[in-house]
């Protein structure tokens, strides 16, 4: 009965992740999903990114829709996202998953930017030159384990 195999296959527990250790495990990793309103629809799109300082940091284009979005001021907040990342087992279907919500800003510090552009490479032929940071004021994340 199909009730029964899922009842089975779903024998997996799932764990809550402490902040450091899902921000940790976001950190293994360099692909995850930026989330965010365009039009007022979410939209969401596979970049590559780094952890620095306990942020996220993405590269993306001039004229991409994150990037029209985000605060270019001083002292603007930016634009609320949610960024996540996983690494789960196929076959297993164990591993993890962590959220970060939180406020992107256009990185406007020129020293900040070429630090990012020098440890941060695209894997798209973009000309990324500009760098999104995502301060992580909500983190959840869990794992999934047998």
């Amino acid at each position: 009965m199909l009730g029964e195999w899922a009842d089975r296959e779903a024998s997996r527990h799932s764990t809550e992740l402490e902040r450091a250790e899902a921000l940790r495990l976001l950190g293994s990793v360099s692909l995850g999903r930026i989330v965010f309103t365009q039009d007022a629809l979410p939209a969401i799109r596979p970049v590559n990114h780094l952890l620095h300082h306990g942020e996220v940091i993405i590269r993306t284009h001039e004229g991409a829709a994150l990037a029209t979005l985000t605060g270019h001021e001083e002292g603007d907040e930016g634009v609320v996202v949610a960024y996540e990342a996983d690494a789960i087992d196929p076959a297993t279907h164990c591993g993890w998953s962590v959220v970060v919500t939180g406020y992107c800003r256009l990185v406007t510090d020129p020293a900040d930017l070429a630090h990012y552009q020098a440890l941060l490479h695209p894997w798209t032929d973009h000309k990324m030159t500009h760098a999104l940071r995502i301060r992580p004021d909500l983190v959840t994340g869990v794992r999934l384990s047998r």
